[in-house]
């Protein structure tokens, strides 16, 4: 959904081909040969007609963090990252941590326990664990946004901020009471959610996030 929002954002024309990731513990079309020929980690997103290749398909690019920086780079006009190294370096480590521990790890636990054990009978130890991780991330991502900024990166509106925003609908799929229990990233929420780009994705997707 992130980087979708950020295609809308820049306003060129693309096109869209659904991948699913849903089904019991695993991807239903994102571990069939076909999608594993092109991206062999089996992961969405997936951006075509990026110079290079690292496995996979020719000129495709991996991983949302990744992608969304292309993205950001590719079109300046659309100010979508900052200008300076430090708002850029600050970009990508709020999408690092993002991605490798809130995502991969956390969610990770709680989605998909097959990851990390083989014995079904853990799974539920596992999911427990990524539960608790969870409230700690979100806890830490309430402390930075509380501080008065605007946008994640303060100042303005970035790349970041729908990243962010699909972790904040997460929260609610798995129990969260987001508005009461982190209140400024609510408010930052909220804002995002009021950007055009963000609300033609959401009824595209058919997703609501309060």
């Amino acid at each position: 959904m992130a980087v979708h929002i950020v295609l809308e954002e820049i306003g060129k024309p693309y096109e869209l081909e659904l991948v699913s990731s849903r089904g019991h513990l695993g991807g239903v079309g994102t571990t069939n040969p076909e999608w594993m020929a092109k991206n062999p980690k089996g992961r969405i997103p997936a951006l075509s007609g990026v110079t290079g290749r690292i496995g996979g398909a020719d000129d495709l690019l991996t991983e949302a963090h990744a992608i969304l920086f292309y993205l950001a780079r590719r079109h300046p006009d659309a100010g979508l990252l900052p200008a300076d190294a430090a708002g850029e370096a600050r970009a990508i480590e709020w999408m690092n941590w993002l991605s490798s521990n809130v995502h991969a790890m956390s969610y990770g636990q709680i989605w998909r326990p097959n990851r990390f054990v083989a014995d079904e009978r853990d799974y539920a130890a596992v999911q427990g664990k990524g539960q608790q991780n969870v409230r700690e991330q979100y806890a830490y991502i309430e402390s930075l946004v509380s501080d008065g900024r605007d946008w994640a990166l303060p100042g303005a509106y970035s790349v970041v901020d729908p990243y962010l925003l699909v972790f904040y609908g997460w929260g609610a799929r798995v129990g969260l009471d987001m508005s009461a229990s982190y209140p400024a990233w609510h408010r930052l929420a909220q804002r995002v959610l009021q950007r055009p780009a963000v609300q033609r994705v959401l009824a595209k997707e058919n997703i609501s996030i309060a």
